[in-house]
Formats: C-alpha cells, structure tokens, sequence
C-alpha cells in the first residue's frame, strides 16, 4: 500500500473512519484509508509484471468486492467479468510469439489434428425377428437363412404364443436354448397376432437400434404391423409358409425370395434356373464332343492298321520287282540351280513326285542296298524345300499327311520294315 498523494510506502495507523482504517503518511502528512482493494490484486492486477496492458481501478474494484463476498452472493455480472479478464490473459499468453514458436504448441497441435481426423462411419445397427409360433414353425437351418438374407446381424429373436397350449409341445424349450425372448399370451383367436402388433408398433422405443425386422407368420392381419414399421422407416421382412417353402418378401423392394424346407435350401429364381440349364448343356455338349474325338481317333488308328496289311499284302505279290526312277534332265538342273540360289518351292504334285524320285536315285546311287525310311525321305525333302512334307501336302491339299500321300500314289510304294515304312518306286514304262 502506498500513499496516494506521495506513493510513499512510510504511513502509520491513525485511528478509524467510518469503520475503516485511517492511516498518516510520514513523509507528507496526507491521511487516508485503506483502499478498497487488497494488496495482492494491486501488485497482480494494477501492476502485471508480464508486460500485458494494466486493468483499470473499477474493474480491479469490481474484483475486489466479488473477492470478499460469499460464495452464495456473487453476482453473475462480478463472475462473467472476472472469467473475460482471465480469459483474456491466457489469449495473450498463448498467442505470444515465444509460445507458437514451442514444442509444446506443435505437440498440442498435432493432438487436436489426430482427434479431429474424419474417420469412416461403422455400419451400425440390428435386425430383429418376431415369430408367431401357433402360426409358423422354423428350425434352426431356416432361421440361418433368415439372417443371411438381412445386411444387419440378427440379434434379437421374440417368439410369441400360449406357452400352456399343448399343440405347441416342447418348442418353448428349443427356442429358449437358441436364445429367443419368449411372450407367452392368453388363450384365444389371433391373440398371438394382437400381441405382435402391439409389440411390433413401438419396437424403436425398446430397440431404438434396430434397422430390419422379420415378421414371421402367415395370418394376412400382420399385414397392419408391416406396414406400420415401414412407415417408421424400418425394413421388413414378411416371412410365410405355402407348401414345402418359405416365401421372404421385402416389403419395401418387393423382392421375393423363396427357401426350401424339404431340402433345406433357397430356391432359386427362373433366371438362375435357366443359368444353371445352360450350363448344364453346354457341360454335356463338351461331353458328347470329347467323346466323338476320341471315336474318331480310334476309328483312325482302326483305318491305319487295315492299310498296313494291305500294303504287307501288297508287298508280297510286288516279290522282287526293280525299282526304276524316272527323272528328266532338266528338272534335275533345275533342282541343283535352286539350290546354289536358296531352297526348292514344290508348286504341285508333280514336282513333289519327281522330287521324291530324284531323293530315291541319289540314294540308291550313293548306296545301292541301303534301303530309304518315310522318315529319311521327309529329313531329305526339308532339306532341300525348307519345309516337312506334312506342310507341303497341306497346302497343295494333297491328302492330310505324308504317309497317307505316299499310301495313295500310284507312283510309290510302301513296305513295312520294323516300326518304319520303306518307300520305293514303282516301275514306270
């Protein structure tokens, strides 16, 4: 405390005025009272050391009523005040250049950016089913297939009827252990059904999660509860019995799905079936196809071994017979000019006849015994054509093989040695 007239700190108590302390400055002489602050808020408030602009006499005054009020008797206007001078010396702290400079500001940074991350929204919600048991049955291979055809997962199952009722049986016990909530009603006409819509029209307020709902039953009066859910914005499921099958229509699709009880399967919609058929057929026409192909190559190889004995036949009544191979000059020199120039193009059967004789004569020439093989004749027709004699009859449309040309031609013939063909000329006038 200092004198208001000097700021002299030397005073002394002289006496009190209107309950208040009066004081003496020593070095002026100025009486005055105590103030109407404390000390701690001057030092504090009046003069802050942080370097932050000072707070006038009424707000510090204003502070300093509400400082020694009860706790009961401060006004809104002394609190709302106080917080607004606090709030604004912490803006000015943290908005400071030293301290948005600090780790600490990028550390806290980068926690509020990690806790305001968009993460993705999780699917939540759950389906529900209401069974009608005097009505409907399902055994636990039907109520799998239920949940499969809903997108949420089937969490809550309530099963309704006249627990007392003896037609029901035991299945109070089985739907108990495959954790159904069981509502046991009085005996009458559709007192099971009443007790369903009833439940049904307010199931959000119990289940307040749930998206879809299965309504199990038969009785045409449900027809009310589903329409009711609907209009919640709920997806139902109406789920009957006709015959051997459940029939599952999405009341808000319109979408029909059909389950097999006999069978313990869906059955599936006329395009699948026809899918299927076609497939079957096309399944069965590969069948008959590989079948044919392999009748076809046994009928070939039964082909090739009845040739085979009719050339050994043949080859027996031919006995010693002289080859004689006929060539002209000139094809001859045609030959060795085509050679020095590159390889030899056979343009028709003629020329592969005289060619395939040419190859005979060189042989024989070369070697008079040596006998020449289907195999040697086609290595020496590469050779000198560039191509294998199955490419030539191919595509001078001579027959479909080399063997079968040579078979076929009057000009050559083919005895059996071994595994292997040998070719020989016939004679030629």
């Amino acid at each position: 405390m200092k004198c208001p007239q000097c700021e002299s700190t030397s005073y002394r108590q002289n006496g009190r005025r209107n309950d208040k302390q009066n004081y003496l400055c020593k070095n002026c002489g100025k009486q005055f009272i105590e103030p109407a602050f404390p000390h701690f808020l001057e030092n504090s408030l009046l003069a802050n050391s942080n370097g932050h602009s000072k707070v006038s006499t009424a707000e510090a005054t204003e502070l300093s009523l509400v400082k020694n009020l009860p706790e009961e008797k401060v006004t809104e206007k002394g609190l709302s005040s106080f917080n607004f001078i606090l709030a604004e010396e912490l803006l000015q702290t943290i908005l400071s250049p030293d301290w948005l400079e600090s780790a600490a500001f990028n550390q806290l940074l980068l926690k509020i950016q990690q806790k305001n991350e968009i993460k993705p929204k999780l699917k939540t919600g759950i389906s529900l089913l209401l069974l009608d048991v005097e009505n409907l049955k399902l055994d636990i291979n039907s109520e799998l297939f239920l949940a499969s055809v809903c997108e949420y997962p089937l969490q809550v199952k309530i099963a309704f009827a006249n627990w007392k009722n003896p037609s029901i049986g035991k299945q109070d016990i089985e739907l108990y252990n495959r954790g159904y909530q069981l509502v046991h009603v009085p005996e009458g006409k559709n007192s099971a059904d009443a007790k369903m819509i009833a439940f049904g029209a307010c199931i959000l307020r119990s289940y307040p999660t749930v998206k879809e709902i299965l309504v199990c039953s038969s009785d045409g009066i449900l027809i009310h509860l589903c329409n009711e859910l609907q209009n919640q914005g709920l997806i139902v499921y109406w789920v009957r019995r006709q015959g051997q099958s459940l029939n599952i229509e999405n009341r808000n699709t319109g979408k029909l799905t059909h389950y097999s009880l006999a069978v313990a399967t869906e059955v599936p919609s006329l395009e699948k079936v026809v899918d299927t058929i076609q497939d079957l057929i096309k399944i069965e026409q590969e069948s008959i196809n590989a079948r044919l192909n392999s009748l076809v190559a046994v009928a070939t190889l039964f082909q090739e071994k009845c040739d085979i004995i009719n050339i050994q036949d043949n080859s027996k009544h031919l006995g010693n017979e002289k080859v004689i191979s006929v060539l002209d000059n000139s094809f001859t020199e045609s030959i060795q000019e085509e050679k020095k120039e590159g390889l030899v193009k056979v343009l028709n059967g003629k020329l592969l006849d005289k060619l395939i004789l040419k190859i005979i004569q060189d042989i024989q020439k070369k070697s008079p015994r040596s006998k020449l093989s289907v195999s040697q004749l086609g290595t020496e027709i590469r050779k000198i054509t560039g191509e294998s004699p199955n490419s030539i009859i191919q595509e001078l449309n001579l027959g479909s093989s080399f063997l079968k040309y040579l078979k076929s031609s009057p000009t050559f013939t083919l005895k059996a040695s071994g595994k292997e063909y040998e070719v020989m000329a016939l004679l030629s006038e």
